[in-house]
């Protein structure tokens, strides 16, 4: 993905929301899908791999959407990916059984520290490698 450097600030900041809105779907998706595969509410070392994963595999994922930007401009478009996890996360780990159905309840817990490490990575991938 490439952006032109002359791009309008409101054009990039649209681009970015709409794609951490897709990523969001696509992971609601997939999690509703395939979620009771990885969240385990007394998995405690499964767990841990999950986040630790999550947390590079984010960070290395904004590194590359952001890296056609600006260096100033990247911190920006980290969080406006991020928006919609932060935003519409909280009411999927209040609402967990019924969006989640197939994955224990119990886990609703592990499925929002994981949503917290997907942002976590994704700030570090836009911080860390500057």
């Amino acid at each position: 993905m490439r952006y032109d450097m002359n791009m309008s600030p409101y054009s990039y900041k649209s681009r970015m929301l709409a794609l951490g809105l897709l990523l969001w779907v696509l992971g609601t998706l997939a999690i509703r899908l395939v979620g009771h595969r990885v969240l385990h509410a007394h998995q405690a070392v499964q767990t841990l791999i999950l986040y630790a994963l999550s947390f590079v595999v984010m960070g290395l994922l904004v590194r590359r959407i952001v890296q056609p930007l600006q260096r100033d401009l990247r911190p920006a478009a980290a969080t406006l990916l991020m928006l919609p996890t932060l935003i519409l996360d909280p009411f999927s780990c209040a609402f967990f059984p019924a969006i989640f159905p197939n994955i224990e309840p119990a886990a609703a817990g592990v499925f929002g520290g994981w949503m917290l490490i997907f942002c976590a990575g994704a700030v570090a991938g836009v911080w860390i490698w500057r």
